[in-house]
């Protein structure tokens, strides 16, 4: 066993073809076939049940494969930290951010970023937080924007900022045109939510928990963008995030966007990597740039 079979053990299972694991790992199929019977005869158990047109794994074959993404993840960062030790701020930073973070927060961060470090080679990921936390978990991204708390204790979160809601209403709904709302104002309301495995529906519905609000039923939104033409159409009322309603973003006719009181509903953004990695000291500059830029947006929005 050598770590170049785990690692075509790992791209095997990632996507569950011979032929495009062996093209992936720059290996003809046949090769990449022998090493993986190989790895099976040597560990005595079957690491994947072979049909026709798909390759599926089995309990042991599922087991081993988390253990070999560790191991290669571990030789990866002891590669990377011997090569950060040379020059922290150079090489390829692998950056997740989930969808309803990245569009309003990246475009005044990525600038500085480029400006603060020239030799960075910054590769940007946006998906979900659960895809986010997994890739993180497996070594294929560095760091990641997330929403707090992430409960991991191999995953170290650096707090960047607090991000307050508002209330987005059509301009003829009652709340529309009051100067600061309370939680409780909310108590009779159904608001427009976004689909399943955003994060921000969970805070969405963990405000409605608190004040009594419902999930107005039969609608899903699957981006801001939608919330947002949808409550110009006087569908309903929605919560946006700060960032998402800076000065610079155009907001549809029609939508009036309301302060809270405090305690003001929000949400804790931080950096978050493996407790592991070799670039521990680097992203650490790298959450107090983020987090400067970011204090600046939220100040400029709320003003």
């Amino acid at each position: 066993m050598n770590l170049r079979d785990l690692k075509y053990l790992v791209t095997l299972a990632d996507l569950r073809h011979f032929g495009k694991a062996a093209e992936a790992c720059f290996v003809s199929q046949p090769t990449l076939s022998t090493q993986i019977m190989k790895l099976e005869e040597e560990l005595g158990v079957a690491l994947f049940e072979r049909a026709p047109r798909k390759v599926m794994l089995t309990a042991a074959g599922q087991d081993v494969v988390q253990r070999a993404r560790r191991i290669v993840a571990e030789v990866d960062e002891l590669k990377e930290a011997a090569r950060r030790s040379q020059d922290p701020a150079s090489g390829t930073l692998r950056l997740g951010a989930f969808p309803t973070l990245a569009p309003y927060l990246l475009p005044h961060v990525v600038p500085q970023l480029r400006e603060q470090f020239p030799k960075l080679e910054l590769l940007l990921v946006e998906e979900k937080s659960d895809v986010l936390l997994q890739r993180l978990r497996e070594g294929k991204i560095d760091a990641a924007l997330l929403a707090l708390p992430v409960h991991d204790e191999q995953l170290h979160a650096e707090l960047l900022f607090e991000e307050p809601f508002l209330l987005a209403a059509p301009s003829q709904h009652p709340l529309a045109h009051q100067p600061h709302l309370s939680t409780r104002d909310l108590s009779d309301e159904t608001l427009l939510l976004l689909e399943d495995g955003h994060c921000l529906r969970d805070q969405a519905l963990d405000v409605c928990r608190l004040s009594g609000a419902q999930e107005k039923s039969g609608f899903r939104a699957t981006s801001l963008e939608t919330l947002r033409q949808m409550v110009a159409a006087g569908v309903g009322v929605t919560l946006l995030p700060q960032l998402a309603v800076h000065p610079s973003i155009p907001q549809p006719t029609g939508v009036q966007l309301v302060t809270f009181a405090a305690p003001t509903p929000s949400r804790k953004i931080a950096l978050v990597w493996r407790k592991s990695s070799a670039m521990n000291a680097f992203l650490k500059q790298l959450a107090d740039t983020i987090s400067t830029q970011a204090q600046a947006q939220l100040e400029s929005a709320a003003a």
